[in-house]
């Protein structure tokens, strides 16, 4: 059995390969990435000094996944970084070729809410789109539906946050959800990959029930920072971000953005969150990797090195 994943440059598919090397002969995987340079240098010679094929592959290059997933039988995706057409053509791009290839199987790595009515998040109806002509393809799969991840409150918010006298803004007000930590994300992905799932089955990948101000008050404890935190409406929020020159729409330009996302994403995640559609209970992480969500506190000194000033 020889496995593919897509990916393994970024920090979710970084964390599937390493999970993968735990329990297959590296001769037996495939990590590709659309640019291998990317990788740094000692995880590139680690891995290939393991037997990893490590291979360039873009998602808008269907004729070199093909050939790639021809030496293959099971391939995990993650979602493309694009938002709207271009994601969408690149996401049946890979489908397509794993149909041209014969690939056994097809783990897709989605968001969750891509299945549920009256969720009205930016990216989700390109996942909505990729996860009916996965469904249609003809190919065994298995889909991932990752609630936010928790890094995003432990990392970046608090970074936004340090950038804006100490402003914790958003819209999530008191909401609560199951955000999930990479790590556990990581370990399903793996775990979907190598067999563990049921046919053609989706799972809500979710964490442990925590609010945005109970996370703000942790890491006040633990820094000392006045953090305060603010819940706001729509518009103030944009603006908040607009500040930060946080573009708008993925199609504007983000190259001074200090985070990689658009704010029509940041704000209707954070709006999801305050509606309480993030907090959804699911046991996938456990059923599937043998082991509990992460408790949230954990990850507070995980990721201190964001707030905590050199001594």
């Amino acid at each position: 059995m020889r496995y593919v994943v897509m990916g393994a440059d970024g920090q979710l598919g970084g964390r599937v390969a390493e999970n993968m090397l735990e329990t297959v002969d590296g001769g037996d995987l495939v990590f590709t990435s659309p640019d291998p340079s990317r990788i740094p240098a000692d995880r590139l010679e680690r891995w290939q000094a393991k037997g990893v094929t490590v291979a360039a592959a873009g998602y808008d290059d269907r004729t070199a996944m093909t050939d790639i997933f021809r030496t293959a039988n099971r391939v995990w995706m993650i979602s493309g970084v694009y938002i709207g057409l271009p994601r969408q053509l690149q996401h049946r791009n890979v489908i397509d070729a794993a149909v041209d290839a014969g690939i056994e199987h097809f783990t897709y790595t989605s968001f969750l809410g891509a299945d549920r009515q009256g969720y009205a998040q930016y990216v989700l109806p390109d996942h909505t789109f990729t996860e009916a002509y996965l469904r249609n393809s003809g190919l065994a799969f298995n889909i991932m539906r990752n609630n936010l991840y928790l890094e995003n409150y432990f990392v970046n918010a608090v970074r936004l946050a340090l950038a804006c006298g100490n402003r914790w803004v958003t819209t999530a007000g008191e909401g609560v959800g199951t955000f999930v930590a990479k790590d556990d994300s990581g370990r399903v992905g793996a775990a979907l990959l190598s067999g563990k799932g049921e046919p053609d089955a989706a799972y809500d990948i979710c964490g442990r029930p925590i609010g945005q101000r109970r996370i703000c008050e942790m890491i006040v404890a633990a820094s000392g920072i006045p953090f305060s935190y603010e819940p706001v409406d729509d518009e103030a929020f944009y603006a908040y971000l607009d500040g930060l020159g946080i573009p708008r729409s993925s199609e504007d330009d983000g190259s001074k953005s200090p985070v990689p996302w658009c704010s029509n994403d940041m704000v209707s995640n954070e709006a999801a969150i305050g509606l309480g559609q993030m907090n959804v209970a699911s046991d996938a992480i456990e059923r599937l990797t043998g082991r509990k969500p992460t408790d949230p506190a954990d990850l507070v000194e995980t990721y201190a090195s964001v707030w905590r000033r050199p001594a």
